[in-house]
């Protein structure tokens, strides 16, 4: 049982706007959990939803790219909640394949040879501002061959806004979504 109880229908109008914003469009599922508790104080989720669509439906990195990272990030972090949803929506619209979802939560993704060079330059970088906050010149480097400082930039920011949504969800016990895709086994 969450920490917090989400909020349940019927929503008030300005709440129920919010929620229909936060969820794409045409998406067949109730509002998440997760955004459902954060309408329990809607100042904070008006501040986080700027951060989080643009990161989403705006940024600079391919969807995949994007996807890959938060699939690692929330891994990482043992966040089986935001790893699920986003396994079975947007990581499979972005067109990460199963093999590379079961790799991203698996030990030693960096080298797993179902990634490109690209890709294992994302997971490496994941996996040390995971255990250190930190970024070793070897790393940025295996960056800054597919990436440009815009797009370098807001790859931190992603890592970072993932990893704050982990532990929000893991610091909630939010309980999977009923059509989330399973954590892997380890």
């Amino acid at each position: 049982m969450p920490r917090i109880e989400p909020l349940t229908p019927p929503y008030p109008a300005d709440i129920a706007g919010a929620l229909d914003r936060w969820m794409p469009p045409g998406v067949p599922h109730e509002p998440l959990a997760l955004f459902r508790v954060l309408h329990r104080n809607p100042a904070l989720a008006s501040r986080m939803f700027a951060l989080g669509a643009g990161l989403l439906g705006h940024g600079s990195l391919h969807a995949v790219d994007r996807e890959l990272v938060i699939a690692r990030v929330t891994a990482r972090a043992d966040c089986a909640y935001e790893w699920g949803v986003h396994a079975a929506t947007l990581a499979r619209q972005a067109g990460l394949g199963p093999e590379q979802l079961r790799a991203s939560a698996a030990p030693g993704a960096a080298t797993d040879p179902v990634f490109t060079p690209r890709q294992a330059a994302l997971m490496g970088a994941v996996d040390e501002l995971h255990e250190t906050a930190r970024l070793s010149d070897p790393a940025w480097t295996a960056l800054r061959a597919h990436y440009t400082d815009a797009q370098l930039l807001e790859l931190l920011v992603l890592i970072g806004w993932y990893r704050t949504i982990s532990c929000l969800a893991n610091g909630l016990l939010l309980e999977d979504e009923p059509w989330a895709q399973p954590f892997p086994s380890r």
